[in-house]
């Protein structure tokens, strides 16, 4: 049995990450088989299911690890002194496997091949900007969730992405190891290999941004009456 505090967080990390990518991919396959053609569908299918899971998985998960599931949330709360080194480095680890476990399984559960190469193109400067967007709205909606009402974050943070699946050209990946477990799979909610650094360094940038605004924001004295 996991019994080390730093052995949960991994554990938590490790099952949440897998279980978001397995419903995101999961649902985005099951969207399009039943969609028949009609995109508005399945994407409406994959970002409610992306949404839901958020919502129980942070719910669930939270009290034990925080429930990051990605690299840049993982890494701005190191940023910010909140995360020790050694944690940053097995989230990270956690994420990155979780992720890559979550589309195995969700190939697994859909009969398809298992090991698979997307040939999905999102590359252009409205994916990358949206990237950026999204990744900063994300990682801002968090950081003030938890200084304001930290009991909202699973609610927030699941209609947050819920909206951004519709208003960003990207539909919002908004998470390194998300983009990296999305190259394994030729499905709708693939990206090709070859667009993946393209996101990764939009999402950097949008999660420094976000970083950047809570510190001018939330981590000044309130103003005076």
């Amino acid at each position: 049995m996991l019994r080390s505090r730093s052995g949960v967080k991994f554990a938590s990390e490790l099952l949440g990450t897998t279980l978001l990518l397995a419903a995101v991919v999961g649902s985005g396959i099951m969207g399009e088989a039943l969609a028949q053609g009609n995109l508005a569908v399945a994407l409406l299918a994959n970002a409610a299911a992306t949404a839901g899971v958020l919502y129980v998985l942070i719910t669930i998960l939270g009290p034990l690890s925080g429930a990051h599931f990605n690299p840049a949330v993982s890494l701005v709360t190191f940023a910010r002194g909140d995360l020790s080194g050694a944690d940053t480095t097995a989230y990270l680890l956690a994420q990155f496997a979780g992720a890559i476990l979550g589309v195995l399984l969700a190939h697994l559960m859909f009969d398809v091949d298992l090991m698979q190469l997307s040939a999905k193109t999102r590359s252009s400067v409205g994916q990358y900007v949206s990237e950026g967007v999204a990744t900063f709205g994300l990682v801002l909606t968090i950081l003030a969730s938890v200084h304001h009402r930290p009991s909202a974050v699973p609610l927030l943070v699941a209609s947050y992405i819920f909206a951004a699946y519709w208003f960003t050209a990207s539909t919002s990946f908004a998470n390194p190891a998300v983009t990296v477990a999305r190259a394994l799979t030729d499905s709708f909610s693939g990206i090709r290999a070859i667009d993946v650094p393209g996101f990764i360094v939009s999402q950097a940038v949008g999660a420094a941004a976000a970083a950047l605004c809570a510190r001018m924001l939330l981590d000044r004295p309130a103003p005076s009456p």
